[in-house]
């Protein structure tokens, strides 16, 4: 079903516009969306391969300034990940904004003033993207080793050995892509995916982390270009990764590697400020008194029965 939103002058000081929201479970709907910039939507392509894909809903909404994307993710606490016109973006969220309390994996720097109208957001992090493909990945020599659930108590202990707690599971870590550098017993460097999704062809790497007294070494190097060569050998065409771009010597190593600079996102937590929901419900209900349900591309789209197309 379509929800016909006219979204009424706020903070923002900008015209009323009408936009129509709806929740799409279409992959190929979805997937042509997203892909305006895969590197960008990685964590939302990645959601769509099978297994992921129902632990994740995703709200599409089309306007005058174009379409929008919010993905709500519930399958390893709860996450948002939001795409395309900033204005599509706010209206989606004016309807259905998620879980009062979300980690905001993806977003430009544009998209996150929208969200603000909505939601407290804190902790940002301003990163960038850098992607790698097959043609241009450069890969290192140097000895590493796959690592398994097996390895999760030395994972945990060195992720914290920057003073804060880990918390990896064995079942994590054998679904995931590890790779790790150990001296003797002791792991001293670990990188890994967030995301492996071959079905969609992309894939995210993360969680690299040297122990400070092995930096500047080159494991990081060694650990990500492993990491980066299993998930391409499983079919992953686009690599992906975020970045601080201001840490040199992460870009450096990570360029080494072919990995290119894509776009400006934020990370960030976001705290509903409509903490019971009743502002988005009575939209909600408001939305779809003046909604119309959705027919396939092509058809005639047929008005709602009891509304006003």
């Amino acid at each position: 079903m379509t929800d016909t939103v006219e979204r009424q002058q706020d903070r923002s000081d900008a015209a009323p516009l009408d936009y129509s929201v709806w929740e799409e479970r279409d992959r190929r709907v979805i997937e042509a969306t997203l892909s305006e910039d895969r590197a960008l939507a990685a964590y939302a392509l990645g959601h769509l391969e099978p297994g992921l894909n129902s632990t994740a809903d995703f709200y599409l909404a089309d306007g005058p300034a174009g379409r929008g994307v919010v993905m709500h993710g519930h399958g390893m606490g709860q996450t948002t990940v939001v795409f395309g016109a900033a204005e599509a973006i706010q209206a989606i969220m004016s309807i259905h904004p998620g879980a009062r309390r979300s980690y905001l994996s993806t977003a430009t720097p544009e998209q996150l003033e929208s969200l603000r109208l909505r939601f407290r957001v804190t902790d940002e992090l301003p990163m960038r993207r850098m992607a790698t493909t097959r043609a241009a990945f450069q890969p290192v020599d140097g000895e590493v080793r796959r690592l398994s659930g097996r390895d999760v108590g030395r994972m945990n202990i060195l992720y914290a050995s920057d003073g804060q707690p880990a918390f990896y599971r064995a079942e994590t870590v054998n679904q995931a892509v590890y790779f790790g550098v150990f001296d003797g017993q002791r792991l001293v460097a670990v990188a890994g995916s967030h995301v492996v999704a071959p079905n969609a062809s992309i894939a995210v790497v993360g969680n690299v982390f040297t122990a400070a007294d092995y930096r500047g070494c080159g494991l990081a190097t060694r650990t990500t270009s492993a990491v980066t060569e299993a998930l391409l050998t499983r079919g992953c065409a686009d690599v992906v990764l975020t970045v601080d771009p201001t840490n040199a010597p992460a870009v450096r190593a990570y360029e080494r590697l072919g990995y290119v600079f894509g776009s400006d996102v934020v990370e960030a937590r976001l705290q509903r400020t409509d903490f019971l929901g009743i502002g988005p419900a009575l939209r909600r209900r408001a939305a779809r008194r003046r909604g119309r349900y959705l027919q396939p591309p092509g058809q005639e789209i047929v008005p709602r029965p009891g509304s006003r197309a």
